[in-house]
């Protein structure tokens, strides 16, 4: 079985290395995942051919909920499962090398934000919490633990405790960044006078039917009302991925370079949008090297000539096209 060489990953530097490793990553799980394999045949996809991202096959997110999808052999290290509702499926991410999610997260982090031994971090996760198998949380601890100050740690549903936290790491002027999910950060807000002027907020989604939904800009000025702070970070991750894109305010994404998002026509979901059209989300990570690395989300969104992206919102299963091929 052919191998692939994932230490050049994360020292891509130009858009040649970028392509290079994505069409490598292309064909070597063409040929290593069986799934992936029969989807791209599927769609009668020249596999010789394809010299260029456009051209690749991106598979369904929605894979992930019925199939273990592994590029190569191996018995998996950890196996991440996301959030639903009772009864519902959820994604299941079989990840054979832990260590290319803890490389990639922790240097993502520190090409956006530096050194995670500078911050006290404080999580606010309640619903990651209440559950196993969460990647986020996975990543968190690990940032925890990585910067060491004594008041770092997550928080459950003691918002009182970390409400007086944040106020004393406010008064020493302590470099804090408080990761939270949208509804809990909401609480915090709502419940508590704070001025965070050292703290940077960082939200990262969902309300986990804890509250109404609200678009990205609603919620962001709702933080920003309630937390007295200048901007509100978000991070875009998800479990079937191993990168993370981060926005440092305003809803405008970056991906670090091993990372990609293109758009494609929601009629249309083998075409690729042009810059600045709304489309449906296509994540190119190329830390997913052994499972997928290209994958279509259930995201709407738009990219711009930058790179930088947004997210608008989410498909309604009505409007998913071209997934007939899940019946593999």
């Amino acid at each position: 079985m052919a191998t692939i060489d994932t230490s050049s990953i994360f020292s891509i530097a130009t858009e040649t290395q970028f392509v290079e490793q994505a069409l490598q990553t292309f064909r070597y799980q063409y040929q290593n995942n069986n799934v992936y394999q029969r989807f791209c045949n599927l769609l009668k996809t020249d596999v010789a051919s394809v010299d260029s991202i456009a051209q690749i096959p991106f598979l369904p997110i929605e894979f992930f909920k019925n199939s273990t999808i592994l590029s190569g052999a191996g018995i998996p290290e950890q196996t991440f499962s996301s959030s639903g509702t009772t009864g519902s499926l959820t994604s299941k991410h079989a990840v054979l090398d832990v260590s290319l999610y803890e490389h990639s997260f922790r240097k993502g982090f520190e090409l956006f934000y530096g050194s995670v031994a500078n911050f006290c971090i404080l999580a606010l996760l309640p619903s990651y919490l209440e559950r196993s198998g969460s990647s986020l949380i996975y990543m968190v601890d690990d940032m925890i633990k990585t910067s060491k100050h004594p008041k770092s740690g997550f928080y459950l549903n003691n918002l009182d405790e970390l409400a007086l936290t944040l106020q004393q790491l406010e008064a020493n002027n302590t470099k804090t960044m408080l990761i939270g999910v949208s509804f809990a950060l909401l609480d915090l807000a709502e419940q508590y006078n704070l001025n965070l002027q050292n703290t940077i907020v960082m939200e990262t989604g969902g309300m986990k039917g804890r509250r109404k939904e609200m678009i990205r800009q609603e919620l962001h000025h709702t933080l920003l009302q309630g937390l007295h702070t200048s901007h509100i970070h978000s991070e875009y991750g998800m479990t079937e991925l191993l990168s993370q894109a981060y926005s440092k305010g305003k809803g405008l994404f970056n991906c670090p370079p091993w990372m990609r998002v293109l758009t494609r026509d929601t009629e249309d979901p083998l075409s690729v949008q042009p810059h600045g059209k709304t489309g449906g989300i296509n994540v190119i990570d190329l830390a997913n090297v052994h499972s997928c690395a290209f994958i279509a989300t259930q995201d709407l969104g738009k990219v711009y000539e930058d790179k930088s992206f947004e997210v608008l919102g989410r498909f309604d299963h009505s409007d998913i096209r071209g997934c007939n091929l899940m019946v593999l």
